[in-house]
């Protein structure tokens, strides 16, 4: 993969470093599961339209809006465990915590049965790119945050709207699974395994990109309606 493996030196992933192309080479490759994820759902937008995104004025950039970001996680996990460029953090960080922020400002939408403006989740984004920069550490805190409100608000739409249970119920199931296997498998870990081609945190990218298909039909739901 265009890369020379350094024996005895593992990342922060378990994963061995290399010299080259790859710094992580399987997972940047898996990172791209969230490219084709962001394709798949793209394609179903645009081929069912009972899937059709809500298109309102404050919220132009629908129907790829979601999609889009999905995929924008795989080109920035791609760089951060390839190249790794100075500004691979950001490039990293700024699409995942953009998704998460959609998820968030979607659920709520759908809980106070109000249309997403885009604000609800551009500005916190965009405001978080000093402290990515800045102060990375901080930066890390602020996903979990958004994390944390993501998940809290999606859940609590399963419970307020039955027809979204099965597709919520897969999306945490997956995410739950991949970050279990995904923090047991760090540097240190008891699922750590530097020397096998089965890498953990590259299991987390393909079940948390899995996830977030499951998850399209509840965060861009029916034109013209709010499920309830």
């Amino acid at each position: 993969m265009g890369s020379t493996m350094r024996e005895s030196v593992a990342g922060p992933h378990c994963e061995p470093l290399a010299v080259g192309l790859l710094n992580e080479p399987v997972a940047a490759v898996t990172s791209l599961a969230f490219v084709v994820a962001g394709v798949v759902i793209a394609v179903r937008y645009l081929r069912d339209p009972g899937l059709t995104p809500l298109r309102t004025a404050g919220d132009r950039i629908a129907p790829l809006g979601y999609p889009t970001l999905v995929a924008g996680i795989g080109v920035g996990s791609f760089v951060q465990h390839g190249p790794k460029p100075a500004y691979s953090d950001l490039v990293h960080d700024l699409p995942l915590l953009a998704t998460l922020a959609f998820v968030a400002a979607d659920s709520l939408a759908g809980l106070t049965r109000r249309r997403r403006v885009w604000r609800w989740w551009a500005v916190p984004t965009i405001a978080a790119v000093p402290l990515i920069v800045a102060a990375p550490r901080a930066g890390d805190l602020a996903q979990v945050a958004v994390a944390v409100v993501a998940v809290a608000s999606t859940v609590l739409r399963a419970r307020a709207q039955p027809a979204a249970r099965r597709a919520i119920g897969w999306a945490v199931a997956l995410l739950a699974v991949g970050g279990l296997v995904g923090t047991l498998s760090r540097a240190g870990g008891p699922l750590c395994r530097p020397e096998s081609l089965w890498q953990g945190h590259a299991a987390w990218h393909v079940l948390a990109a899995g996830a977030l298909v499951f998850l399209a039909p509840v965060v861009e739901h029916r034109r013209g309606t709010v499920p309830g």
